[in-house]
C-alpha cells in the first residue's frame, strides 16, 4: 500500500521540562546506528522488493516552534501537526522508515513525533526507541558516551536463524 499510512505506527511523546533538541537528534543518531533494521529499506529489483541496510548517518530532527503562538491554537497546531504526520505514507524504496519531528510549544513544554513504518517494527519495537531514546538523550545532553550496550545480534540474523528452523517437521507442526 504504497500511498497508504495504512502500516505506520505513530506515537506522540509529551516532554516536560528543558530539551536540547541536537542531544535528542543524537540519540536518534545512536538508535538507528545501533538498529539495522531502522536503516533498512526496500527497493525493488526486477520487480521484487529486496531489504538494503542503508550505511549508519546522522537522523534529521526537525524542530517546529509553535511556542509564539497563543496556548489554545499551540495546542489545537501540535495535535493537527500530529495528525498529519502519522498519516504521511513512508517510501519503502527510498526511506528512511523511522521518522521523528519535535514541536516546541514553550521553553520547558515539547511534543516529540515519531512515526515508524510497520515494515521495520511493531509496537513492542515503538516500546523500545521510546526506551532506549530515554536512556540514551541524558547522556547525549551531558557530552557522554552511549549508555546502550552494542547488539549481539541484529534482527536479520533472527530471521534467518528463523527461517533455517521453521521448515519441515517443524513448520508442518506450526
Amino acid at each position: 500500500a504504497p500511498d497508504s499510512p495504512l502500516y505506520n505506527i505513530p506515537v506522540a511523546l509529551r516532554v516536560e521540562g528543558a530539551l536540547k533538541a541536537g542531544a535528542l537528534a543524537q540519540s536518534f543518531t545512536e538508535i538507528v546506528r545501533r538498529h539495522e533494521a531502522l536503516r533498512t529499506i526496500f527497493p525493488a529489483i526486477d520487480g521484487e522488493p529486496v531489504q538494503v541496510i542503508a550505511p549508519a548517518d546522522g537522523f534529521a530532527l526537525p524542530v517546529v516552534d509553535l511556542a509564539g503562538l497563543p496556548e489554545s491554537l499551540r495546542e489545537e497546531l501540535a495535535l493537527h501537526l500530529a495528525g498529519e504526520e502519522a498519516s504521511r505514507p513512508f517510501d519503502l524504496a527510498r526511506g528512511p522508515l523511522l521518522r521523528a519531528s519535535l514541536l516546541r510549544l514553550g521553553p520547558e513544554d515539547h511534543v516529540a513525533l515519531l512515526t515508524m513504518h510497520h515494515i521495520v517494527s511493531d509496537g513492542w519495537s515503538m516500546e523500545l526507541l521510546v526506551r532506549e531514546t530515554t536512556a540514551c538523550y541524558p547522556a547525549c545532553a551531558a557530552g557522554r558516551p552511549s549508555p546502550l550496550p552494542e547488539l549481539a545480534v541484529q534482527y536479520a540474523d533472527f530471521a534467518v536463524w528463523q527461517r533455517g528452523w521453521l521448515q519441515g517437521e517443524v513448520l508442518e507442526s506450526e
